[in-house]
């Protein structure tokens, strides 16, 4: 039998528009495959990795270099955001 944890993935402003149809409100509550780590999880979605400029795991900053290497446990929350520019 395959290991499933509960996940939940927040994509925020442009990003939204890659969140299935079941989301509410730029939030989807999901299972992965125990060991899946948080790059892999944003991957899954089809969300480009240049999108991806600030994740957060649980209120905590993951940057470029450990998002492949951090896996995912039960109730944690992914939250994703663009680059934003300004003028």
């Amino acid at each position: 039998m395959i290991e499933m944890v509960g996940v939940t993935l927040k994509l925020y402003a442009s990003l939204g528009g890659y969140l299935p149809s079941e989301a509410s409100r730029n939030c989807l509550e999901t299972s992965v495959r125990a060991g899946t780590t948080v790059e892999e999880f944003i991957d899954a979605f089809g969300v480009p990795r240049e999108a991806c400029h600030l994740v957060l795991l649980n209120g905590v900053f993951q940057p470029p270099s450990v998002r492949s290497k951090t896996v995912l446990k039960e109730g944690d929350a992914v939250a994703v955001w663009p680059p934003v520019a300004g003028g």
